[in-house]
């Protein structure tokens, strides 16, 4: 046989609202039809949510194995990525086998605290077949079998509107009992997002020529003189005149002269 506990009403009000407690009614009535009903349900409180973020740059991919430089510099070996992986990259989802090295990656992870009370009520009708006062009662069901369900210490009965303990039940009476069992848990969910960056492109090769031609200008002649500074240079080139033609014309009045005087003698001897 099941054993089930019960607690009387007045202490379940008393406790409900502060902690999860089995909770047990006991009513008698005239008739009930022997069964044992159980109900569940669930009420959520305010999630909590907490992100971690974790930053690092792909060093290295063969195959679905990946290294990756993590922010503190720490070297991460990633074996065997699986398939299902994706890293979403400017808009596009791409595969490991897609990751390049020098890629920018950031691993998103998003995990949510959620409370919950799983509150569970059990219902049960029979009829009082045996009673062991204070400990445990035994009720015969409506398909005829017979489930034991202890009693708390203290236990207290409402039989036709009076409260009395189990040494007031009596054997034949039909009776309902109600257990109500509140559990408090906390329901965790957990988010990954992983998305990156493409590495930037390489820097161009330096522009440095194979041959390097040598070429011979030739000579640039130097700039024309103006007229004026050309004048200049002209009249500084010419003798400057220091006297007249007076004394030359007398030079050759005298060489006149003595020829003259040269001849008259040649005429005189001849």
């Amino acid at each position: 046989m099941k054993s089930m506990g019960f607690i009387q009403m007045g202490f379940m009000q008393k406790l409900l609202p502060a902690l999860a407690v089995g909770v047990v009614c006991i009513a008698l009535s005239a008739a009930a039809s022997a069964q044992v009903k159980t109900e569940t349900s669930t009420e959520s409180g305010t999630p909590e949510n907490t992100v971690t973020v974790q930053r690092g740059e792909v060093v290295y991919v063969s195959g679905n194995d990946v290294v990756v430089k993590m922010e503190s510099g720490e070297m991460r070996n990633f074996e065997n990525v699986p398939e299902s992986t994706k890293v979403t990259v400017d808009g596009k989802e791409l595969g490991v086998h897609e990751l390049k090295p020098g890629m920018k990656l950031e691993h998103t992870t998003i995990k949510t605290a959620t409370p919950q009370t799983i509150k569970t009520v059990q219902k049960v009708t029979g009829k009082v077949w045996q009673v062991t006062p204070p400990t445990s009662v035994i009720l015969t069901l409506e398909d005829g079998t017979n489930q034991e369900f202890k009693i708390p210490d203290g236990q207290k009965f409402n039989v036709d509107g009076e409260m009395t303990d189990a040494w007031g039940l009596k054997k034949g009476m039909k009776v309902s009992a109600t257990k109500i069992v509140e559990e408090p848990q906390i329901m965790y969910e957990e988010e990954k997002k992983i998305t990156g960056n493409m590495p930037p492109p390489p820097a161009p090769a330096a522009d440095v020529p194979i041959l390097i031609a040598v070429v011979t200008l030739p000579p640039v002649p130097p700039p024309a003189a103006a007229p004026q500074q050309a004048e200049t240079e002209q009249a500084k080139a010419k003798l400057p005149q220091t006297g007249s033609s007076l004394p030359l014309l007398g030079f050759l009045g005298v060489v006149a002269l003595g020829t003259s005087l040269g001849l008259r003698l040649v005429r005189k001897f001849v």
